[in-house]
């Protein structure tokens, strides 16, 4: 959360996370003709052809380099498989992923200037109409599930009993 230390940034690079597609698949729904691709190389929107496919990177041509540069370390730097070699997270074919992760630990500066500095950053980001913080919605949930409690499809919920069993 904002103001508190270590600060740790998770980041998708493709346009949408595989689960949003994977989620789209399960409920019958397509997804946008811009976030990914088939396994020939054609924009698709149905899921399950996506998921055989690609998800297209955010940015456009300056994410694929973002995402290209993130591949280099996180998998060739680290001997580990490319997305595209990896076996999916999401399902349980083929072995386990084994994929790389490359980690950047920085110590910041111990004077009081590096945090101010960083809460004039978020403040002018907030400053501006429309914006938001990376976070900032999945801490909103969080805490709106802690006081509402969550919902979830039935089949969801049977699918979760039954794997419990």
């Amino acid at each position: 959360r904002r103001g508190q230390l270590p600060l740790v940034v998770d980041l998708s690079l493709s346009k949408v996370a595989r689960g949003k597609v994977l989620r789209a698949q399960t409920e019958g729904k397509v997804i946008p003709e811009d976030w990914a691709i088939d396994a020939e190389g054609r924009a698709t929107t149905d899921p399950a052809a996506a998921l055989q496919g690609s998800m297209l990177p955010m940015g456009d041509a300056k994410g694929a380099v973002l995402a290209m540069m993130v591949e280099i370390f996180a998998a060739a730097l680290t001997n580990s498989s490319f997305g595209f070699e990896a076996n999916s997270f999401l399902d349980a074919d083929g072995g386990p992923p084994s994929v790389g992760q490359v980690i950047f630990a920085i110590t910041p500066p111990k004077q009081d200037s590096f945090l101010t500095r960083i809460d004039i950053l978020l403040q002018a980001i907030l400053a501006q109409p429309g914006t938001r913080l990376p976070g900032d919605n999945r801490y909103a949930m969080r805490d709106q599930a802690r006081a509402a409690g969550l919902s979830i499809l039935k089949k969801d919920y049977d699918s979760a009993k039954q794997l419990a069993a």
